[in-house]
């Protein structure tokens, strides 16, 4: 496995946008499963000690996914997510709002377009993260960098272990 992957994780306060870079030691079609298929998505998708349960997920424009983290004592954060396009294996993109457990978003969210590119076995994803409300990006970045950089890290060991299989 490659130590050495690229992450680069911006904050540009001024658009309300974040920008990720990050590089995975895997080919395009396992990247593009892992974060595209619920049973997948459920093994990696959430920062220890919590952990991702879908509840349902329709992987097509206009299809949605609606999914909890669950903390070890059984709290839940709901998140809907809603796909606006996709153009398989190199981009999709979504509408991703926290919600509570009836499926009711927040009124405020953000749109995230995902692109995958892949050379010599090293896939890269590209996320733009633009967020509705400055006021609700600066209110959850702290956290949200954090849990996404150990969310990532959970995929970068699922990906080793698929190899050792």
């Amino acid at each position: 496995m490659k130590n050495d992957l690229l992450f680069d994780f911006n904050v540009d306060k001024a658009a309300k946008t974040v920008y990720i870079t990050r590089e995975f030691d895997a080919g395009i079609d396992l990247v593009w499963n892992a974060f595209t298929k619920a049973e997948i998505l459920d093994q990696w998708a959430a920062p220890a000690p919590m952990r991702s349960k879908t509840k349902y997920m329709d992987f097509t424009v206009g299809g949605k996914r609606f999914y909890a983290m669950i903390s070890p004592d059984g709290v839940e954060k709901w998140v809907f997510q809603k796909y606006t396009s996709i153009t398989p294996k190199t981009n999709f993109k979504l509408y991703n709002s926290f919600a509570d457990k009836d499926e009711n978003p927040e009124p405020v969210g953000s749109e995230w377009d995902y692109n995958f590119s892949e050379e010599d076995g090293i896939t890269k994803v590209y996320i733009t993260i633009y967020n509705e409300s400055l006021e609700r990006m600066q209110s959850i970045m702290e956290g949200f960098r954090i849990g996404f950089t150990m969310m990532l890290k959970n995929l970068d060991e699922l990906f080793a272990a698929s190899k050792q299989n």
